[in-house]
């Protein structure tokens, strides 16, 4: 991913306070263009953005590039959001649609997880436990060989532990749209991986056929 100019900086997670504020005084304060409201924001979202980053897209620095992009985005876009207590789910759908922009821009580049074993997350707790980062290599090279809803809506179901209602909201699909590219996801990455003996030694893919 090249990287993107930003004027919203990792550091702002440093002296971010009022830990107390809502979401609703949070919007309101983004929107009135308040100093405090930016670092709080950036504080208390960004773990959130940077998680669901790297498992979708394997690599921790294009996820802190994203992540900026996105902020960035969310600040300039904030007067916008209409009901401030919503401010999680505003800036949750811009991580996704930034999250399948970049996904679609791989697929174009045809680029196959030129990935150091350094530059991979480790999968989350809710999936299976990968110990070799060999496998877990070819686990994310398999993962760009799907489209990038496939893509997206499996890594937010198997990676992000999310319920097939919550990807169709912070995707603006149906749920029956969602459970069809779930499906397809599943079958093609259960057919490529029973193909790798190493792999279909460390995945039990019968758990995706639900």
């Amino acid at each position: 991913m090249p990287k993107r100019s930003s004027q919203v900086s990792l550091s702002l997670v440093a002296g971010a306070s009022r830990r107390d504020v809502s979401d609703t005084e949070l919007a309101r304060g983004l929107a009135a263009g308040e100093a405090w409201a930016i670092g709080l924001a950036w504080h208390r979202f960004a773990p959130m953005v940077l998680t669901t980053a790297e498992r979708s897209l394997g690599s921790r620095s294009d996820a802190e590039d994203l992540a900026q992009e996105v902020f960035l985005n969310v600040f300039r876009s904030v007067k916008t959001l209409r009901e401030p207590a919503k401010l999680r789910s505003f800036i949750y759908s811009f991580a996704i649609f930034a999250l399948k922009s970049e996904l679609r821009r791989r697929k174009l580049r045809g680029w196959l997880s030129f990935l150091t074993p350094e530059a991979l997350v480790e999968l989350g707790s809710g999936s299976v436990d990968v110990e070799s980062r060999d496998l877990l290599r070819r686990f994310y090279a398999l993962l760009d060989r799907l489209s990038a809803r496939d893509r997206l809506v499996f890594s937010l179901r198997e990676l992000e532990s999310m319920t097939v209602e919550e990807i169709a909201e912070v995707m603006n699909i149906s749920v029956s749209t969602v459970k069809r590219s779930l499906a397809h996801a599943a079958a093609r990455l259960s057919r490529w991986i029973m193909a790798d003996p190493d792999l279909a030694d460390v995945f039990d893919t019968r758990r995706w056929q639900r």
